[in-house]
């Protein structure tokens, strides 16, 4: 399959601070809660087992993606989305290609997924799994199958790589998204991208403008990180291979006092809220939390800023939440 064309995308100029803008608070705060409004989060198996009810801490019709891990048994994520559907959130289960051991296995998951969890909607990964536990090797490969259409999945969300994959090479990235573009043309589900979670705007701003002008059509889901100390998103960061905005993170860990204070994604979200409202090119169109220090807290965080119950800083570079987070 033979590329787009590339074309030159400049680099996305400074965003301004936000009181530079000419805009007024008011706006300023409706753009970011739309950005924010409708947001999914995820959730492990093993979260699960420790969590006693999601609805303390999630709203009703949630929803909630939960992940097929290397090493686990796809049984607990099974068991995870039914146990989501049965207390009123929307299941979003990961299919990770490499650890399903055969095409029996993914085309049983699949319809245990929706005849038992009521699953509408899945998020179809690779996976971590250095050596494929059976014939699938990649996420097209299964969205190659037919299967998901053939038990009427509507919506399947793929991975998506602002900064680039630490396994993949750049030009197969490029033409694994060519791909995903021509599925979605003539699968019956609806696709989208569905990102790692990264810390600043501009390379996020840069991804998007240059997947686009390669043709990408596929709206895009960004990944944020949730609520965490900085010590536990550097941690998390390491793990999974991300790319330069874990210099901003770096550069915060020199002070060693801020290793255990609680980070928001505030500026992240206020630039790249005014980036979707100014550009109307701009590919984003929704937003997946990932719950790196805890799904309590980063629920209610994202709920807060969805609902408008924040403060914008008077330096412009942020906001905080008004209601109790802790």
């Amino acid at each position: 399959m033979s590329l787009p064309e590339m074309h030159h995308v400049p680099e996305p100029r400074y965003l301004p601070e936000i009181h530079d803008v000419g805009e007024g608070d008011s706006e300023i705060k409706r753009q970011i809660s739309a950005f924010m409004r409708g947001f999914t989060v995820e959730t492990t198996p093993g979260t699960a087992a420790k969590t006693p009810d999601y609805r303390a801490p999630l709203y009703p019709g949630t929803k909630v993606a939960v992940t097929f891990l290397p090493g686990s048994d796809f049984a607990d994520t099974l068991a995870t989305a039914k146990r989501l559907r049965a207390e009123g959130f929307e299941p979003l289960p990961h299919l990770a290609a490499r650890s399903f051991p055969s095409t029996p296995a993914f085309e049983e998951g699949v319809a245990r997924l929706v005849e038992e969890a009521g699953v509408e909607e899945v998020i179809v990964l690779a996976g971590a799994v250095p050596t494929p536990l059976g014939p699938f090797d990649s996420s097209l490969a299964l969205l190659e199958t037919g299967v998901l259409d053939h038990y009427g999945i509507r919506r399947i969300g793929v991975a998506g790589h602002p900064e680039g994959s630490p396994d993949i090479r750049d030009e197969d990235v490029a033409a694994a998204l060519a791909w995903k573009n021509a599925f979605a043309a003539r699968s019956d589900a609806e696709l989208y991208i569905v990102t790692q979670f990264c810390f600043e705007a501009a390379p996020i701003i840069a991804w998007d403008r240059r997947i686009r002008a390669e043709g990408n059509r596929l709206p895009i889901r960004i990944g944020l990180p949730g609520l965490a100390t900085l010590k536990t998103l550097l941690n998390h960061a390491r793990n999974c291979g991300i790319g330069p905005s874990m210099t901003f993170l770096l550069k915060q860990a020199r002070n060693v006092t801020k290793l255990m204070t609680l980070n928001a994604p505030d500026r992240l979200t206020m630039e790249l809220a005014r980036y979707q409202a100014s550009d109307p090119d701009c590919g984003i169109t929704g937003v997946h939390m990932y719950p790196l220090g805890g799904l309590r807290k980063t629920a209610a965080w994202s709920y807060a800023v969805s609902e408008g119950d924040f403060t914008l800083k008077p330096d412009g570079q942020g906001f905080t939440v008004n209601r109790p987070i802790d």
